[in-house]
């Protein structure tokens, strides 16, 4: 089995967990990929996360640490802070924050106060979590007001994000969501945080690798702070990073305790992120991140995003074809946002049935759905993971038509079982990891 190449030694001491290793490695070579939020990382990536570096703790920084032995840990987090900063033009960067919804606490809690306002993008309109949801941190400590899509484009109308920042005067606005399908444009979020006053936070953590191959508009000249996983399109271990274009001199009056000295916004953040949030940080995950960097600066990562991309376009093309609804009418990015209620689905129903068909997807809510988020009206797709296994313009079209075969004939497990088998052919033909 493939997994013998993966981690030998696991069959010898627990067969348990080495048929379970076995059986996703067979679900995800025999399958297509299409959460937008998913993707294959390089077997490098996937050594050095499995690497000695998980034995070592190593709380604080390079060259401030709270634990000896750490010189060469600190080799690898400067590594994999440096090849950051290259890769998207940044002064600042911290590799530390085990997931995206780490990094942005860390954020809030750098910038912000209990209480303050926050202005994110709804969680129905293709927001995250973290932007001020009432079930996450965010919504629980900060005053969160949303702004949303127009019902008859799904795109964002900036006279009206304007309008609600006039009113609510936050104190940060955040940009950037899960299922937002067009570029994000942080030129005009300037404007607006700039006319209220108020700190810009960019969240990347879908398009971070377009934007690194320079596909997608940057956040680096616009954004106070960003940002981001290191999975989904930058195609890295799961984790979170963040990053400034410039650094600056805070102004909420927070000194060195015996210079005086007005400290940086930097150094605010590192401290958020730990002790903050944080103990000690996963050296093991911050190299595989190091890795991943050097991937994405390697000159064919670019032609890689434009893949994802092009992928996105072609198979968005097809499903417009076939009167399926496109939110926003199409995508800029990798990810489409499907609106099923004219082919008299849920986006539950949608995703089991096309499990069975071998195409995992997941349920998402769209704009104005009416449906509760455990039902939903869509689905959410994306091209990172079956680009990364080589598929093309012509592959999108077999994927179409599959879908929208398994969503006319939901209740029909023969047609199901026989896309399944046609998936199976196809996924031989483009294998993940080479056996």
């Amino acid at each position: 089995m493939v997994g013998n190449k993966f981690m030998e030694n696991i069959h010898k001491y627990d067969n348990e967990l080495y048929d379970i290793l076995n059986k996703e490695i067979d679900r995800e070579e025999s399958t297509l990929e299409l959460i937008a939020s998913e993707n294959f990382t390089s077997k490098a990536v996937m050594e050095m996360a499995g690497s000695v570096m998980t034995n070592k703790y190593a709380e604080g920084y390079p060259g401030k640490r709270y634990y000896g032995g750490c010189e060469f840990v600190d080799e690898a987090e400067n590594l994999a802070r440096e090849r950051l900063k290259i890769l998207f033009g940044a002064k600042y960067t911290n590799v530390q924050p085990h997931s995206g919804s780490q990094a942005n606490m860390a954020v809030f809690l750098t910038f912000l106060n209990p209480g303050d306002t926050i202005m994110g993008l709804d969680l129905a309109h293709g927001g995250h979590l973290t932007h001020g949801s009432p079930v996450n941190f965010s919504g629980q400590l900060y005053k969160a007001i949303s702004y949303g899509v127009e019902k008859e484009t799904g795109l964002v109308n900036f006279n009206q994000v304007l309008e609600i920042a006039k009113k609510s005067r936050p104190k940060m606005i955040i940009c950037g969501g899960s299922a937002y399908p067009r570029f994000v444009e942080f030129e005009k979020y300037k404007e607006i945080a700039k006319e209220v006053d108020a700190y810009l936070m960019a969240d990347i953590a879908h398009p971070s690798g377009l934007i690194a191959a320079g596909c997608h508009p940057s956040p680096v000249p616009y954004c106070d702070v960003i940002t981001s996983t290191t999975h989904k399109t930058l195609r890295g271990p799961r984790g979170g990073i963040i990053m400034m274009g410039e650094d600056f001199e805070n102004k909420w009056g927070k000194v060195a305790p015996k210079s005086g000295r007005v400290k940086m916004v930097s150094e605010l953040l590192d401290a958020s992120v730990m002790p903050g949030v944080q103990g000690g940080p996963l050296m093991h995950i911050i190299a595989a991140k190091a890795i991943a960097f050097r991937e994405s600066l390697n000159p064919d990562f670019k032609q890689y995003a434009n893949s994802i991309i092009f992928n996105a376009k072609a198979l968005a093309g097809e499903l417009i074809n076939m009167d399926y609804n496109l939110i926003t009418g199409g995508t800029d990015t990798h990810v489409m946002l499907i609106d099923l209620s004219n082919k008299n689905i849920t986006g539950k129903t949608a995703e089991l049935i096309l499990g069975k068909a071998g195409i995992t997807a997941n349920k998402n809510m769209v704009p104005f759905d009416t449906k509760s988020p455990f039902v939903t009206s869509g689905i959410r797709l994306g091209t990172p993971a079956i680009t990364t296994r080589g598929m093309g313009v012509s592959e999108m079209q077999m994927i179409a038509s599959w879908i929208d075969l398994a969503v006319n004939n939901h209740e029909d497990d023969a047609i199901l079982s026989d896309i399944k088998s046609k998936v199976n052919e196809l996924c031989s033909s483009f294998p993940i990891y080479e056996k």
